[in-house]
């Protein structure tokens, strides 16, 4: 769960005032390890504020996945996972949440 700003400012000057970690757990309801993180984070950063969330690919990248797909239309997931050194299902996972298909159309002549 993440606590606004003010909130965490509110904690650290309830701590400067003398208060104990585990008064401020029970007035502020905070874990004793979050406060001890916040106070942390405040000597480093000058700062309260959160994180920045640091969201990347996992396995494989999707520039160098569309760049190959599109180099390589006819290629296995099996080949693809060769290539990228992971499993299909890391390959079938990355092309859906791209929204790349990889069904082939199967046409049967004469049938509409």
């Amino acid at each position: 769960m993440a606590y606004e700003e003010k909130y965490r400012q509110r904690v650290m000057e309830y701590l400067k005032e003398g208060h104990s970690y585990r008064q401020g757990q029970e007035v502020f309801k905070v874990g004793i390890a979050t406060m001890a993180e916040w106070k942390k984070r405040l000597v480093e950063t000058g700062s309260l504020a959160k994180k920045p969330l640091n969201r990347g690919f996992k396995k494989i990248d999707p520039e160098k996945l569309k760049a190959y797909v599109n180099e390589h239309p006819d290629a296995y997931l099996r080949e693809m996972a060769e290539v990228f050194q992971c499993g299909v299902n890391s390959v079938s996972k990355a092309l859906k949440k791209m929204r790349i298909t990889r069904k082939k159309n199967q046409r049967i002549p004469g049938a509409k």
